[in-house]
């Protein structure tokens, strides 16, 4: 489809916040709206479409939102045929009100409801879909065409039965769907023949993936059968879905790489049956004693919630004393910040100055942590997956097995290669090595 004003190509202008299933989601979105006719572009002023990807988990997503927002005010009076779109989870929490609150919002579209985006642009009226619909959205959008970087993102599962406290996440993305495997892998095949190397299979709850007996085990292991892909990685996991076959997997699996975010969120029994986590600190640690069992270098990473409602002196200990008792090799700490809807958003908060002292204890001894597993790579022989060429020359920047940053000095790379590298310095967020041989 053309602009049959200029006979040029309608552009699209996309800003993504949140995780990487909204990452994969807006890659999605792009692909049904370049199907449609569009190009992309990276400035919003020559955009003919501005869409903001919303994420609802974090402090202030709307007031981010409404502030973007806000901004395109003057670009809108100067481009009256501008479309402006709002998608994600704080469309799906609070369409009503965007469009309400915003008149300049042109169209409003839940992170169900996404494959129906062209089809609300094209209508040129004001619109808004947040429902749940009953097809897959998966069926209906174009099939991904566009060559790749090394690396990509894969909805498997989305939604989540789980309905911890704190989270919005039930509310917005609905109960717990799983992908068909078929679906799953010939959009890996598909991706691997245009480059992809390296797969991260995505769910608001991935490890309660159920399309198949075997669950997410066996995706794993249909998936490893696919040549040209030689890496699985999977996020975000529950504690409570870690069975038997998935971990066995991390030890028999060669292709499933030796890296896991298990979110823990506390280490206070208390705190955690105030979050609903079903699970208590102990039986978080049996499972990680399980994985380290089944596969001994792995790095695990986590995520804490500091400052809960009715959270102690005790309780923050106690969540320490976790974090001593793991090691972990990354982590991600936040500051609990109500949501509103949720449950935990009824109780009084502890006094904002006081969670603050505790996260940055937490994050203090968490960085130590991550420092020390990276600086315990020094001399050691790792697999690096180029993404792309360095700042200096005859330097790449790729991803380990244990998904560090890794700089290599190699002359010759290129991405996509696959090499081992050995290690020979640590610095805050990354790694620095040398190329021995491709493999």
């Amino acid at each position: 489809m053309s602009d049959s004003k200029h006979g040029e190509a309608k552009k699209l202008f996309i800003k993504t916040y949140g995780c990487q299933m909204n990452v994969y989601d807006s890659e999605r979105m792009v692909e049904a709206m370049v199907a449609d006719g569009y190009v992309t572009t990276e400035r919003a002023e020559d955009a003919d479409m501005v869409l903001i990807n919303t994420c609802h988990i974090r402090e202030k997503a709307s007031e981010k939102l409404y502030s973007d927002l806000g901004r395109l005010r003057p670009l809108k009076a100067a481009k009256p045929d501008l479309k402006i779109g709002v998608a994600g989870c704080v469309a799906q929490a609070e369409g009503g009100e965007i469009m309400r609150r915003m008149p300049l919002v042109d169209l409003v579209v839940g992170p169900q409801s996404y494959h129906r985006l062209p089809e609300m642009a094209r209508s040129g009226l004001k619109s808004i879909d947040t429902e749940f619909p009953t097809e897959d959205k998966f069926s209906l959008l174009p099939k991904r065409k566009a060559a790749r970087g090394p690396s990509a993102f894969l909805t498997v599962q989305e939604g989540c039965d789980k309905f911890c406290a704190f989270c919005v996440v039930p509310y917005t993305r609905g109960a717990e769907v799983s992908r068909p495997v078929t679906r799953i892998i010939t959009e890996a095949r598909d991706l691997v023949e245009r480059g992809v190397r390296d797969i991260t299979l995505l769910g608001q709850n991935v490890n309660a993936y159920h399309a198949q007996a075997t669950g997410l085990a066996g995706l794993i292991r249909a998936l490893a059968k696919i040549d040209g892909l030689e890496r699985i990685r999977y996020t975000t996991s529950h504690p409570n879905d870690m069975e038997d076959d998935l971990i066995a997997a991390h030890g028999d699996e060669p292709k499933l790489m030796p890296y896991l975010h298990l979110p823990v969120q506390s280490g206070s029994d208390r705190i955690l049956k105030a979050m609903n986590r079903k699970h208590t600190a102990q039986q978080f640690l049996r499972v990680i004693e399980r994985i380290r069992a089944a596969r001994p270098d792995i790095l695990l990473s986590s995520d804490f919630i500091v400052g809960f409602p009715g959270e102690s002196d005790a309780d923050f200990e106690q969540t320490m004393d976790l974090v001593r008792s793991v090691g972990f090799g990354m982590a991600y700490s936040f500051k609990y910040s109500s949501r509103p809807g949720t449950p935990a958003a009824e109780k009084p908060e502890i006094d904002a100055a006081l969670a603050d002292a505790r996260l940055q204890a937490l994050q203090g001894l968490l960085s130590a942590q991550q420092r020390e597993v990276q600086h315990a790579m020094v001399g050691r022989e790792v697999r690096v997956l180029y993404d792309k060429a360095g700042r200096m020359p005859g330097q790449m920047v790729g991803k380990s097995d244990h998904l560090h940053a890794v700089h290599v000095t190699d002359p010759d790379g290129k991405p996509g290669d696959l090499v081992r590298v050995r290690i020979l310095a640590s610095s805050a967020n990354s790694l620095a090595g040398a190329r021995i041989s491709g493999i």
